[in-house]
């Protein structure tokens, strides 16, 4: 972030930065001096950051192309960017007249003049016009994920996570490849804050940029510490001097760093405190995937009326005694239900198979916080057989998971079977299902449901693989109304009767 930009540029969005990007363009063009090069890289570094935190929940291609299209002039930069930093902390560092000094910003500054002429072309071939296309296309699609909601609350929460295994790394073996590992993460982190969590960042910003420029100029230390070795001109007493000054300097920042983030006023517990945890992070975690399915999904309302359904239905069960109900999976049923349509999204999307397509899709998420890689397979192997083929334990979509996985999730398939057909012609005329057990025969109540119609030709035919998996029959029925006995005229559905009790 440019140290004089404003508040109202720290919260601006892609089409800003993007614009920003190609200013920054000409005024580096014109000799790529320091602070110009500096300038472009971070214009251009908050577009790929952006990239990166939409990228986990908006499928569109276009994100990678811009990340794509910006690195060879990005990486370019960098190389320019590393050099002119070495050339400013010799001058720092060096006392008047020093011989060493003298020879590495020789050779610095014609290293500078070639990586200059390479920035120079990488520039030329730098598209414009795709830049300003990609981004007004990718512009329009930022504000369907909004600023400080549980999406991104999820993303910096991974992102904490990610930096915080690294800070034990780094405190575990101490080099300076950890620790520029750890500078990466706690960079990442300070991005998804300033781009996606506004409030956040106006507490923590001031912690994050200390940390990351303190990790940061370690770094350059290293660097140069290397150099110093690698130079073979040199005497024994320049060296000594060379190697204390710069072990000098990088002890001070690692000392910033360490009394920043450890012990029980850490930063990390701080800034724990500030994200998810608990239910709030089941919350994220399930909005994460509507987010991301609400990108592919052509019917984002169905979607939502099948869920409603595929709870009511499986809490129904439940209560009813036909299989034991757990929180496991149930959440691994309301991901599916809300997941259960991305196959449709995408060129040939309103195809047949497009269970398989987003078995495909669903399969290659990573799995949010909380949640195991083998709830996703689950997750994913009730996409792709909430309508079609009945599932077997051959198929290749049930492949890795246990054969007693496979046994709790064959239900679990059943449910949202039958819940996808009660709205099969996505007209949410059904809105309410209820659930009756008498003797050895379930009974569903389905509001709105006519009982001669296709569709309730189709519910008894979807219900096969639930009646299978609970061993007993079930019936479908219409909600059934009674006339109120006072006026006459109100009306009350008959709901779900409390379960009877079974004979032991």
């Amino acid at each position: 972030m440019l140290a004089a930009s404003t508040g109202r540029e720290k919260q601006a969005g892609l089409a800003y930065w993007a614009a920003r990007v190609l200013e920054e363009c000409d005024k580096a063009s014109a000799g790529f001096a320091a602070d110009p090069v500096h300038d472009l890289r971070v214009a251009i570094r908050r577009c790929r950051s952006m990239a990166d935190g939409f990228r986990s929940v908006d499928p569109d291609p276009a994100w990678k192309q811009m990340k794509g299209l910006a690195k060879p002039l990005f990486s370019s930069l960098g190389e320019l960017r590393d050099t002119q930093v070495m050339m400013e902390w010799i001058a720092k560092l060096a006392p008047a007249g020093d011989v060493v000094a003298k020879g590495l910003l020789a050779a610095l500054l014609h290293k500078e003049t070639a990586q200059k002429a390479a920035a120079q072309e990488a520039l030329a071939a730098f598209d414009r016009k795709h830049w300003t296309s990609l981004n007004a296309h990718l512009a329009k699609r930022t504000g369907r994920i909004p600023l400080e909601g549980l999406v991104f609350q999820h993303l910096a929460l991974e992102r904490w996570k990610e930096a915080r295994e690294l800070h034990r790394q780094a405190l575990r073996n101490r080099s300076g490849v950890a620790y520029h590992r750890l500078r990466i993460g706690i960079k990442r982190l300070r991005y998804t804050v300033e781009n996606f969590l506004p409030q956040r960042h106006q507490e923590w910003s001031k912690d994050l940029r200390e940390l990351q420029d303190a990790l940061g100029e370690v770094h350059d230390l290293d660097v140069l510490r290397a150099m110093i070795r690698a130079y073979p001109h040199i005497e024994t007493g320049e060296r000594v001097f060379w190697q204390k000054r710069t072990a000098e300097e990088r002890e001070q920042r690692l000392g910033l760093y360490r009394q920043k983030m450890l012990g029980e006023n850490s930063l990390w517990r701080v800034w724990r405190a500030g994200l998810p945890a608990g239910q709030a992070l089941e919350d994220a975690a399930m909005e994460k995937l509507r987010s991301w399915a609400s990108f592919l999904d052509p019917d984002v309302a169905h979607s939502a009326r099948v869920t409603r359904l595929a709870l009511q239905l499986y809490d129904g069960l439940s209560q009813c005694g036909t299989f034991p109900a757990t929180a496991k999976y149930r959440r691994v049923l309301e991901a599916a239900a809300i997941l259960h349509e991305v196959g449709r999204g995408g060129p040939n999307g309103h195809g047949g198979g497009h269970q398989k397509r987003g078995y495909r899709k669903v399969v290659k998420l990573a799995p949010p916080i909380g949640w195991t890689l083998e709830e996703m397979r689950c997750v994913a192997a009730i996409v792709r057989y909430h309508r079609g083929g009945l599932p077997v334990a051959s198929n290749s979509s049930f492949v890795g998971l246990r054969a007693k996985t496979r046994r709790q999730v064959l239900p679990v398939i059943g449910v949202l079977r039958l819940a996808d057909t009660f709205d099969e012609a996505h007209d949410g005329r059904i809105a309410n299902l209820s659930i009756e057990r008498r003797d050895s025969v379930l009974t569903i109540y389905s509001d709105g449901l006519q009982p001669i119609s296709s569709a309730a030709e189709r519910i008894a035919r979807s219900r096969y693989l639930l009646e299978t998996t609970c061993q007993m029959p079930i019936m479908v029925r219409p909600m059934v109304t009674k006339q109120s006995s006072r006026s006459g005229r109100g009306r009350r559905p008959v709901t779900a009767a409390r379960p009877l009790k079974q004979p032991a």
